[in-house]
């Protein structure tokens, strides 16, 4: 893994150096525009509208626009001067409990490495860590870009997410059309409780995939086979009104299905317990074939 950032761990007068890593990846499929015509990939320009001309990097400067079409301009020197990077440091603030903290403010996530000779450092703050039940709360500047962060134990290493500041945090009042003042039914209260109960389930990630993600890909090998698509007309979507009828749907959907349940079983008293009867077909009815859902390949993508 390539190291995102190099520097050192404090708490109190303790430091722990550290290399970091990024833990996650964008798996995102990238495209390009493309020109029609030729099939040509587009290229970006930095032109100046004014100049109508080519800028080259070196002619590059950022700058603040604080009136229309009025900016103050900096040099790079100046920025790495009042960034806080230059300290390299982690500097942990607090200790507090996770379940404290709403996942609005996480960021991203990095893993973090003893640095050097700070093995048995990293070690001790770890078990530390583990055996307190807290993560630290710190300051951290990457890229120029300082943020908080939270430092807890994930599988045996130590890991740094970043946060936001509470003032990037967007207050719940801007958001329009909030429902207020309605009163919820009883009957239907329930029945949505009951659902949320069948479909609760222990957190297993492996379980989701990125369905769209799939398809395009799929799509893709089509398209490079010279396959020809045919895109499936969108699904209309109707309005549901009657919240008891669609809750009471959702509850049969989300039943288990029933299984065989084998060789009849004995209840607490000892007795056999009979399995029920299966329904007999109507006369001249063999058994009925299962429904298997097939998929002709190649032929719809949506």
């Amino acid at each position: 893994m390539h190291t995102v950032w190099k520097g050192a761990i404090s708490f109190g007068l303790v430091h722990v150096p550290v290399k970091m890593f990024s833990a996650t990846e964008d798996k995102d499929i990238s495209m390009r525009y493309v020109h029609k015509e030729c099939g040509s990939p587009l290229s970006y320009v930095r032109k100046c509208p004014v100049c109508d001309e080519e800028v080259g990097w070196e002619e590059i400067a950022k700058g603040y626009e604080y009136e229309k079409g009025k900016f103050v301009l900096f040099e790079k020197e100046e920025l790495e001067q009042i960034t806080e990077q230059a300290n390299k440091a982690i500097a942990i603030l607090d200790f507090v409990d996770l379940s404290e903290i709403d996942p609005i403010y996480f960021q991203k996530t990095y893993y973090l490495a003893p640095d050097q000779a700070g093995g048995n450092a990293y070690q001790l703050l770890k078990e530390a860590m583990q055996q307190s039940g807290k993560i630290g709360i710190a300051k951290i500047s990457i890229r120029s870009k300082s943020s908080l962060a939270a430092i807890r134990v994930l599988d045996e290493c130590l890991a740094i997410e970043t946060m936001f500041y509470p003032d990037e945090i967007r207050p719940v009042s801007q958001v329009p059309n909030l429902p207020e003042n309605i009163q919820v039914n009883d009957k239907e209260l329930g029945m949505a409780q009951m659902l949320i109960e069948q479909l609760s389930t222990p957190f297993e990630p492996k379980k989701y995939g990125d369905d769209y993600r799939e398809r395009l890909l799929d799509l893709i090998e089509h398209k490079v086979a010279g396959e020809e698509i045919k895109i499936a007309p969108a699904k209309q979507e109707t309005n549901v009104i009657d919240l008891m009828a669609a809750l009471q749907a959702s509850i049969e959907a989300a039943k288990p299905v029933a299984t065989d349940p084998g060789p009849a079983k004995k209840t607490a008293k000892g007795k056999a317990k009979a399995k029920p009867a299966e329904p007999a077909a109507a006369a001249g009815e063999g058994p009925k074939p299962k429904r298997r859902k097939t998929a002709k390949k190649n032929e719809t993508v949506s």
